[in-house]
């Protein structure tokens, strides 16, 4: 039992150096691109949330 858990531990840390190995540091442009695209998404879910209630006000007030 104690083999098997650290037989899945060892493989999970491998799996993790592979991942860590491939991957790479995004460059500033990469970085900036990443942010403007999640804080437009932020920022369209936030509008409809906003009309939404908006529309809930003006209906059932």
């Amino acid at each position: 039992m104690v083999t098997a858990v650290f037989t899945k531990l060892r493989s999970f840390a491998l799996e993790c150096r592979r991942v860590l190995t491939v991957t790479k540091k995004p460059t500033k442009d990469e970085l900036m691109n990443i942010v403007k695209v999640a804080g437009i998404g932020i920022g369209l879910i936030g509008l409809i949330g906003f009309v939404l209630n908006m529309i809930n006000r003006i209906v059932f007030p």
